[in-house]
């Protein structure tokens, strides 16, 4: 018996003798505390994810938006050529040997080559 008044002594001293839990949460504070983490998850997201691929797209657009005849210039696909003719606003001719003409769709090319800037595996340097 002894033992057993040992055990709740210990076990009375173990609980907190407030009226409340250490850490309770109104509703109020759960939902806040959920929107300041969403909050925080969408700004990590924004400035991870979302804001450097439309730095990437704009940048990109920008360097079609500049292009002109005569640009050197490698597609997607990693075919090197020179702009020969700009049709509408989504169509480019490329010439990829002499005399060798292709056209693409002006949103895959890839990049554009600086002036002085070679390529060593260009086709046009024969």
């Amino acid at each position: 018996m002894a033992k057993d008044a040992k055990d709740a002594s210990m076990a009375s001293a173990a609980v907190p003798t407030s009226d409340h839990a250490p850490y309770a949460l109104s509703m109020d504070k759960q939902l806040m505390d959920t929107l300041v983490f969403l909050a925080l998850l969408f700004g990590i997201f924004y400035f991870l994810l979302i804001r450097p691929q439309q730095k990437r797209l704009k940048d990109h657009r920008t360097m079609l938006d500049t292009m002109k005849k005569g640009s050197r210039v490698i597609t997607g696909g990693g075919v090197h050529g020179t702009v020969v003719k700009l049709e509408g606003d989504d169509v480019v001719h490329v010439e990829i040997a002499p005399n060798v003409r292709v056209k693409v769709a002006k949103a895959t090319i890839g990049e554009v080559l600086e002036e002085g800037k070679s390529s060593a595996a260009t086709a046009n340097d024969n």
